[in-house]
C-alpha cells in the first residue's frame, strides 16, 4: 500500500487535495469503508474531479471490489489518456484482481517511461513477489528504495520478498542463503515475529534447536513466543516446560489477543498430548468444540489424540470429517495417511501421502512417509552370529542368515538358515545342528497377522545323526487399542548343549500371551506355555511381568517379574527339570538414542526357588548397541549373562555375545524430494 506522501504526489498538491485532508487520513489509516464514503460525498458535489474519482476508486477496490475500481480507472485513463497517476492505480487494481502476468507486462511498460518512478518500481517488485520471481522482485524493490530510501511501504515489501527467497532457499536445501535474508530483515524490522518465526522453523527442520529457541525468544510477547518455545522443548525432550510454556500461550491469548485463542489452544492440546496426559487433552478439546464446531483444527487434535492412543480407526473416521470439509487439508490428508499406515493398510496410506503431495508439492513430511513406506517393502538380509559359554564348560557357537521379502502389504516371507555347534571339553563331547527355515506373516485383517513356518533340522552328534521337521503357527492380534494377544505352536529342538542335541528331544510349545498397556504408563504382560515333549515329558510355564514406564525419551521402564516352572518328570542327568521352579526379581530397561547410536540395557536382580531348596540370588543383564553403518546397511552387538537355573539345579551361568548386521536391497524409493519442507507443527 501506498504511504499518504506517496499519494499526494501521485494526486500533486493542490488546493482541492488539501480540502480532501480527511479522506487521504482515511485511506492512510486503512479506513475504506470510511474513505469511500467520504470521496461518495465530495463527488456528488465534484463529479469531474479527478483526485476524488481516484481516491474513491481505491476506495472501493482496497475494500474488496477491485472490477468497479478498475472500471473507474479505466474510464478516467479515457478521459485523461497516457495519464501516468491513472495508469499507475489501474496497474496496481491488477494486482488487487491478482491478475499478476498481466501487472507485470502493464508495470514493465510504465517503468519503460519513467525508470525513476518510486510507484512503478515498487509496483513491479510487488507484482514480481507474487509471481514468486523473488531475485526480481528484490532488484526493483532495491531500486525504490533508492528513489526514497526511508520508505516504510518499500521497507515492508522488501521484508515480504526476502521471507519468499528464504522460503524457496529452505526448499533448495540452502539454509545458510535463507538465513542471511532472514537476518537482514531483522535489522530491518528489529523483533519482526514473522521473520523470527519462520527463522525459528528454519533451525527446527535443521534441528538446531538451541538457535530456534533463541529466534522464538526474540519475539516480543505473544502466542507465536510460546506457541514456538514451547515446540523447541518438545523436541529438547523437555515435555514439562513445552506444557509450561503452552499454557502461557494460553493465559496470554485470553487477556492479550482472543484472536489467537484457538492456536494458543492447539498447541496445549499437543502439550497435553505429548504428556500422556490424554484425559486433559480430551476435555480441553470437548471445550473447543463447543467454541468452535467442526473446525478443522480442533478435528485434527481430536484425531491426534486418537492416533496416540492407538484408536487409529476412530482417527480416521475424524481425518475424513475434516476432508468432507476441506479436501486439500494439509493434517486431513497426511494425517489419515499415517491412520491407514498405522493399521497396515499401505496402499491407502500411500494413496492419501500421494494426494498430500498434490497439493503441497515436495512437502518434506509427506515424502518421507512416502519413502519410509517403500523402504520398509524393501527386501532385506540379516546375517547374524553368537558365541554362548556357561559355567558347565558347554560352548556353543551359532551363524545365521535370513532373506526377508515382502509381498505385499499383508503378505511378507521369509528365509533363513541356521548352524550351531557346541562342545564340551570336560566330557568330551560335541555335536551340531543346521536349520533350514520358510516362514510368512499374513495380515489376515485390521492389526489380526498370522505367523507361519516349517524347517528342516538335520543334527550330528557323537553317536546319533538325525533329520526332523520343526515349524510354528501363531496367530496375534490387537483386539482393543492397549492390548496385545498371541496364540500359537511352536517345535523346536532341544540343543542347549551337545549331550541334549544326541538325546534328539524335540519340544511342543503351546504358548498364550496378553500384554495389555495403558495410557499412564502401567502394563502388564503375561505368557503361559505348555510344553510336551518327545521324551514323553511335559512342562508348564507361567511367566507374568507388572511394570510401568517412567519416561519416554529415553525409553525407561520398571517393574517385577514372576516366574513358574514345572516338570512332570525330573531328568537332571539331562537338564533342568524341576517339579516345581519359582522367580520374583524386579528389573530396569533402558533404550534410546545418542546420536546416531542406539542403546538398550535390561537388568534385573531378585531370588530363585528351586523345589524346596533354599533360596538363591538371581541376576541378569543384557545391552545392545547399534548404530548405521552405511546407505541401507544397520547392525548391532548385544551381550548378556544370566545364573537363571535352566540347566543345573543350582549355580548355573551363561554368557553370550553376538551381532547381527541388516541389510535393505535397492533404494530408498517414493517420490524425490525437491524440496526440504518439514512440518514443524505436530
Amino acid at each position: 500500500m501506498k504511504t499518504l506522501q506517496i499519494f499526494i504526489v501521485l494526486l500533486g498538491l493542490t488546493a482541492q487535495a488539501q480540502q480532501m485532508g480527511n479522506g487521504f487520513a482515511y485511506l492512510e489509516e486503512g479506513k475504506w469503508n470510511e474513505a469511500a464514503l467520504f470521496f461518495k460525498n465530495v463527488l456528488e458535489d465534484y463529479p469531474d474531479n479527478k483526485t476524488a474519482n481516484i481516491c474513491y476508486a481505491r476506495a472501493v477496490g482496497l475494500k474488496g471490489n477491485p472490477e468497479m475500481a478498475a472500471s473507474i480507472f479505466e474510464s478516467l485513463l479515457e478521459e485523461y489518456p497516457e495519464d501516468f497517476e491513472i495508469e499507475l492505480n489501474l496497474a496496481e487494481s491488477l494486482l488487487w484482481k491478482k491478475k499478476y502476468v498481466e501487472a507485470e507486462i502493464f508495470y514493465l511498460q510504465l517503468v519503460a517511461k519513467d525508470v525513476t518512478s518510486f510507484p512503478a518500481l515498487l509496483g513491479l517488485a510487488n507484482t514480481y513477489s507474487n509471481l514468486k520471481k523473488y531475485e526480481l522482485a528484490l532488484d526493483f524493490v532495491t531500486r525504490a528504495l533508492q528513489e526514497d530510501p526511508e520508505n516504510f511501504g518499500a521497507k515492508t515489501s522488501r521484508k515480504y520478498i526476502k521471507l519468499g527467497m528464504a522460503s524457496q532457499f529452505k526448499k533448495n536445501n540452502k539454509q545458510e542463503a535463507a538465513i542471511i535474508l532472514l537476518s537482514e530483515n531483522c535489522i530491518d524490522f528489529p523483533g519482526d515475529t514473522e521473520t523470527l518465526s519462520v527463522l525459528g522453523e528454519l533451525y527446527m527442520s535443521q534441528k538446531e534447536f538451541d538457535k530456534a529457541n533463541e529466534a522464538y525468544g526474540s519475539i516480543k510477547d505473544s502466542v507465536v513466543l510460546y506457541r514456538g518455545l514451547s515446540l523447541v522443548a518438545h523436541k529438547l525432550f523437555k515435555d514439562n516446560n513445552a506444557l509450561l510454556y503452552a499454557e502461557s500461550g494460553v493465559a496470554f491469548s485470553v487477556k492479550n489477543d482472543s484472536v489467537q485463542f484457538l492456536s494458543a489452544s492447539e498447541r496445549l492440546v499437543q502439550a497435553l498430548i505429548w504428556k500422556g496426559k490424554y484425559k486433559q487433552a480430551r476435555n480441553k478439546i470437548d471445550s473447543l468444540k463447543q467454541r468452535y464446531p467442526k473446525n478443522k483444527t480442533v478435528l485434527s487434535l481430536e484425531a491426534t489424540v486418537s492416533m496416540y492412543t492407538a484408536k487409529f480407526a476412530k482417527s480416521i473416521a475424524q481425518y475424513e470429517m475434516i476432508l468432507s470439509i476441506d479436501s486439500t487439508s494439509f493434517d486431513g490428508n497426511l494425517g489419515i495417511a499415517n491412520a491407514y499406515r498405522a493399521k497396515g493398510e499401505i496402499t491407502i496410506a500411500l494413496f492419501y501421502a500421494d494426494k498430500t503431495l498434490q497439493f503441497y508439492p515436495d512437502q518434506k513430511d509427506a515424502i518421507t512417509l512416502i519413502e519410509t513406506i517403500k523402504y520398509e517393502m524393501l527386501p532385506e538380509v540379516k546375517v547374524r552370529g553368537a558365541v554362548t559359554v556357561d559355567n558347565g564348560d558347554n560352548e556353543a557357537w551359532s551363524y545365521g542368515a535370513s532373506l526377508h521379502i515382502p509381498i505385499s502389504e499383508r503378505l511378507k516371507t521369509f528365509f533363513s538358515y541356521g548352524y550351531r555347534t557346541t562342545t564340551n571339553s570336560t566330557i568330551n563331547t560335541m555335536a551340531n545342528s543346521t536349520e533350514f527355515t520358510a516362514g510368512a506373516v499374513y495380515r489376515v485383517v485390521n492389526n489380526v497377522r498370522v505367523h507361519s513356518s516349517l524347517s528342516v533340522i538335520k543334527a550330528n552328534a557323537n553317536s546319533e545323526e538325525y533329520s526332523n521337521m520343526n515349524g510354528s503357527l501363531k496367530l496375534a492380534a490387537r483386539p482393543l487399542p492397549n492390548q496385545f494377544l498371541s496364540v500359537g505352536y511352536h517345535r523346536e529342538l532341544q540343543d542347549f548343549n551337545a549331550s541334549l542335541i544326541e538325546e534328539k528331544i524335540f519340544m511342543n510349545n503351546f504358548n498364550l500371551s496378553h500384554n495389555i498397556s495403558s495410557n499412564f504408563g502401567l502394563g502388564w504382560y503375561t505368557s503361559y506355555t505348555y510344553t510336551t515333549q518327545t521324551d514323553a515329558n511335559e512342562r508348564n510355564l507361567l511367566f507374568t511381568s507388572l511394570y510401568y514406564k517412567l519416561s519416554k525419551r529415553p525409553a525407561i521402564k520398571g517393574g517385577v517379574n514372576y516366574q513358574y516352572m514345572g516338570f512332570a518328570n525330573q531328568v537332571p542327568q539331562l537338564y533342568f527339570s524341576p517339579s516345581k521352579y519359582q522367580s520374583l526379581e524386579v528389573f530396569a530397561e533402558a533404550n534410546g538414542k545418542l546420536g546416531a547410536v542406539t542403546y538398550m540395557i535390561n537388568s534385573a536382580i531378585g531370588r530363585q526357588f528351586v523345589e524346596n531348596d533354599a533360596a538363591s540370588s538371581l541376576f541378569r543383564i543384557e545391552a545392545r548397541t547399534g548404530m548405521t553403518l552405511a546407505k541401507n546397511l544397520n547392525g548391532f552387538l548385544y551381550g548378556k549373562y544370566s545364573n537363571i537355573a535352566s540347566a543345573t539345579a543350582s549355580g548355573f551361568s551363561f554368557s553370550e555375545v553376538g551381532f547381527q548386521i541388516s541389510w535393505k536391497i535397492g533404494k530408498k524409493s517414493g517420490k524425490k524430494a525437491k524440496a526440504e519442507n518439514e512440518l514443524i507443527v505436530e
